[in-house]
């Protein structure tokens, strides 16, 4: 506890939290979906996000969208996003984070 994020973490973080969940509207902020960033490596940062239900229709689209955002903050060379609690979270993971 009380570790304190980098910059970087912190740009993503503000970055990711503005994507907006085209179900309700609201950003991933409001929603408090972003569960976690780590900068694992300088200029590598990993995502975690959890979606509004198990069965979230378009957890594919959220995960790109959170990738795309991560990738425009000056500094990131590389983004990885992990799905967590969703039913298919393995696969969009996978696909997500394939190079």
């Amino acid at each position: 506890m009380g570790e304190k994020m980098t910059e970087l973490e912190y740009k993503v973080r503000e970055a990711v939290g503005q994507v907006v969940d085209p179900e309700t509207g609201m950003t991933f902020a409001e929603m408090n979906m972003i569960k976690s960033v780590k900068e694992e490596e300088p200029g590598v940062v990993k995502v975690e996000f959890i979606p509004s239900s198990p069965f979230c229709p378009i957890a594919f689209k959220l995960a790109s969208d959170i990738k795309k955002e991560a990738l425009k903050v000056a500094g990131v060379k590389k983004a990885l996003v992990y799905c967590r609690g969703h039913m298919m979270e393995d696969k969009i993971n996978e696909i997500t984070n394939k190079e």
